[in-house]
């Protein structure tokens, strides 16, 4: 495997990556040159397209034999290239060690949100809410009958260019909980749960659509906000996407106290924070069940208060709140790895048992004596090539 992606090596400690999976997986910088007929140039990668949530047996069969092939191919895209659902145990622990263990941002990266995270709780526990509430987002669910002439025009307009030409109503997509929660439904929500205007709240967001005018309900709410504007200036290398920005919001959501996404569609980092808090303790999680809060919101739009908070205090506490509960479908393994990658005390089968203390001394061990005897393996190798090259 080499590391290729500019991003891995700009936001990620590629060095503590590679050390983490040697165990697993031998990684490489760069692929290495080749000889023949006594001249050396780079082997060059055979492209390919994984199919999207390709089974195991596609990278054993077909891109195996093109490996072989070719002696090097390259992937694109990546991203959900392999089902999440894999009768593996093994493979699918691979997948926690990587996302969990050997995927780490970068020291500076590290150091602001642990900075952040220290003076948040100088002050006591902390809630973090992912607010889900930009341009694209709001596009892509379709939701607009909220938002005023000039900016469904905006959304109407950027869905056009970015996305597949469907007719999305908004009544029925809010009613199966298509829509993003907007900032004061997610206030109103925390505060039915019992949190008053003196929790502290970071807010990690992009810039929100509709500007201030959708914040004030919530500020007034919660008054106590931080976001990564606590960062200040030079202490990160600033990229034009903001990534490292989003890197911090993601840790200091993941060290919080209390966590909540308020979208968790094809929200990557609110489904990676979710599964990542999981598996790190089975820290506080607060999923708002956007489809059984519709109705409740919804009669709020059309006057119909009554009894709101009893109502979202019904749904929200019928959630699990990060505790470990079997995955159903559609839940993503990435948001729920129980119990594939969670040793248990007292296993029946050996595989599923908590390894000893002592794990890496062991792993160190075996991938010694393997190297040693790869090692032997080419020395044996070279030496015969060179005697019958003297014959």
């Amino acid at each position: 495997m080499q590391i290729h992606s500019g991003m891995m090596r700009d936001m990620y400690d590629v060095p503590h990556f590679i050390k983490t999976l040697k165990y697993d997986v031998r990684i490489v910088m760069s692929v290495p040159k080749i000889t023949a007929h006594g001249k050396s140039k780079k082997l060059r990668a055979y492209k390919i397209e994984p199919p999207r949530d390709a089974p195991v047996t596609w990278y054993r069969t077909t891109a195996l034999e093109k490996l072989r092939k070719y002696g090097a191919i390259y992937l694109t895209p990546f991203s959900h290239r392999l089902a999440e659902e894999i009768d593996d145990p093994e493979l699918q622990r691979l997948r926690c060690r990587v996302n969990y263990h050997a995927l780490q941002f970068k020291p500076n990266i590290m150091k602001t949100s642990s900075d952040i995270v220290n003076k948040l709780r100088s002050e006591g526990h902390f809630m973090s809410i992912h607010l889900r509430f930009e341009l694209d987002m709001l596009a892509y669910a379709g939701c607009i009958d909220i938002f005023t002439p000039k900016e469904q025009e905006i959304l109407l307009k950027y869905r056009e260019e970015n996305f597949a030409n469907k007719t999305l109503v908004y009544k029925k997509r809010r009613l199966i909980g298509k829509c993003p929660l907007t900032p004061e439904e997610v206030g109103l929500i925390i505060r039915a749960m019992g949190f008053d205007n003196t929790t502290r709240i970071y807010l990690a967001s992009g810039k929100l659509f509709g500007g201030e005018r959708f914040m004030k309900p919530f500020k007034a709410m919660f008054p106590r906000l931080e976001n990564n504007s606590m960062i200040g200036s030079g202490k990160l290398e600033e990229d034009n996407r903001g990534l490292a920005r989003s890197a911090v919001d993601y840790m200091v959501c993941l060290l919080s106290d209390i966590f909540m996404p308020t979208y968790d569609g094809p929200s990557n980092f609110a489904n990676n924070l979710m599964g990542h808090r999981l598996y790190y303790g089975f820290r506080t999680t607060i999923t708002p069940n956007r489809k059984a809060l519709a109705p409740i919101f919804m009669d709020m739009e059309e006057g119909r208060a009554s009894g709101y908070e009893e109502r979202i205090r019904q749904v929200m506490f019928n959630t699990h709140f990060g505790a470990p509960h079997k995955r159903i479908h559609p839940e993503s393994f990435y948001t729920n790895s129980w119990p594939e990658c969670f040793c248990q005390m007292k296993a029946g089968n050996q595989a599923d048992r908590c390894p000893p203390d002592n794990v890496n001394d062991v792993l160190e061990s075996q991938f010694q004596n393997k190297e040693d005897v790869e090692a032997e393996a080419t020395n044996q190798t070279d030496s015969t090539s060179s005697m019958e090259t003297g014959v």
